[in-house]
Order: C-alpha cells, then structure tokens, then sequence
C-alpha cells in the first residue's frame, strides 16, 4: 500500500470522525463526554493526512525536475557496464502481481471508512436488552428529594434505586416521566429499558423496568415517554437474577428516539 493511500483513507477517517462527532452520530458509539477526544483526534488525522499528500506531492515535482545529464568520460579500456536505466522508487509488480494485489488490498480498507461517512447504525436495542442482565439499582444512603413539578423526568436507573432500596419513598405522591424503548420481558410481557454506557456501546448494558397499570401495545424498539407512579412490585430477571422495580402506567406516548438514545 503506497504512502499516497495511506495519506487518502488517513484523510477519510479523520473526515468521517469528525463529521459523527460534529452530527451527535457518535453518540451510538461512545459516551458524550468523549466528544472533544473524537473531535482532537479527527482533525489530527485530516492534518496528519494532508502533510503526507503534501510532502508526496512536492517530492514527486522534484522527481520531474531536470537533471544533470553532462556525458561522462568514457574509459574505452573500462568495460565496466553502465546502467542508464531510470529508477522509480514507487512500489511495482515482482512478476507475481504482488504489487497489484497490495494496492487492490490497500483502497479496500475504504470500505468501512465510506460505510461510517454514509451510513448511520442504529443505537442498542431490544436484541441488546434481552441478551444482557439488566443494571441493579445502586443503593444510595441518602435519595435527595425530586424536582418541583409533576410529572418530574427520572431516570430509569435512578429511578430503580428510589424503587427498590428507598421502598419509594421519595417517590411518594409523585407522577414521574420515563423515556426508554419497549423490550419484551421473560413472560413477553413488554418492559421499559435503556442501554448505559461505561464508555462505549461494546460495554453498554440494559436498565430495565416492569410495566403495571395501563397496557402498551407498543412494538420492541419503539421509543416511549411513560408517566406513571410508584409501584412496590419488585420482580428479577432471569439473565442475572439483579432486582427490578416496577411503575404503574397512567399514560404513555411513541416519540422519536432521542438524540442521546444511551442513559
């Protein structure tokens, strides 16, 4: 692979790289905290990439320039042969089409390039949930009060905490809003979840909550907001036996999935 192709799928990544980063398209791929890494590292790559192109170019013009051809003296008793022949330093074909190959196997590296710059991959979802445990809620010694104002937006995992180790509590006369995606729990019975990052979607893993109440004939997948109000049903789930807490269902709408689909 010649430094020319390096220099061009270099160019490409940082490119790409820096267009997810500028779209919120990284967010199915990492933490948004990571963003000005990502974004460092893209323009690192495109200045990186065009100093090589450059560098190339302008060599390659020396190459062209005129040389020296003043004759040399010749020996006649000197039968020591010359070799006139112009060398090139670019990368060429041993008899066997090594050459051809490399350079073939070279610009095929674009292809996952070209499929991040055009394609945009869905977040985890409902396939994700359902082959992880889901998160058990982390004890907290002390559930401070929720904000003013019903319903109060809460998420999923702060809200299992307050559920199942403050025994609602702090959600006591509360009407709080969830947002997740539908996945169906063991009995097929639908669930609310949503997929939490360590750092990036290879660590993500499911929160999920039970549904009572009103009944949701959404689809897996399909992004809801719940509102609703504590319910002490505490049930387990299966993949790893964690605690789940339950929300008794008022209402509930289909939205879009939200620009950070991650908790």
């Amino acid at each position: 692979m010649t430094r020319i192709t390096q220099a061009v799928v270099m160019l490409l990544l940082g490119g790409a790289v820096i267009k997810s980063t500028l779209t919120d398209t990284f967010l199915r791929y990492v933490k948004e905290g990571l963003r000005p890494f990502l974004l460092g590292a893209g323009l690192l790559l495109v200045t990186a990439a065009i100093m090589t192109i450059w560098y190339d170019l302008r060599a390659a013009r020396g190459d062209r320039a005129p040389h020296d051809h003043t004759p040399h003296d010749h020996n006649p008793h000197d039968d020591t042969p010359h070799d006139d022949t112009p060398h090139d330093d670019a990368p060429h074909d041993d008899g066997h089409g090594h050459g051809r190959h490399e350079l073939r196997v070279g610009w095929l590296l674009l292809a996952p390039v070209m499929a991040l710059l055009l394609l945009s991959p869905p977040a985890l979802g409902s396939f994700a949930a359902g082959q992880s445990g889901s998160i058990g809620p982390a004890e907290a010694s002390d559930y401070p009060p929720l904000p003013a104002g019903d319903p109060v937006q809460v998420g999923l995992l702060d809200y299992a905490g307050r559920a199942v180790f403050d025994g609602g509590k702090s959600l006591a006369g509360r009407t709080v809003k969830l947002t997740g995606f539908i996945t169906p729990g063991p009995d097929g019975a639908p669930m609310l979840a949503r997929m939490t990052l360590a750092c990036c979607a290879a660590d993500g893993r499911p929160i999920k909550i039970g549904l009572t109440g009103a009944p949701i004939d959404a689809p897996p997948d399909a992004w809801v907001d719940i509102v609703g109000v504590y319910s002490s049903e505490v049930g387990t789930d299966p993949v790893n036996q964690a605690q789940l807490a339950y929300v008794d269902v008022k209402s509930w709408q289909e939205i879009e999935e939200p620009t950070q689909p991650y908790e």
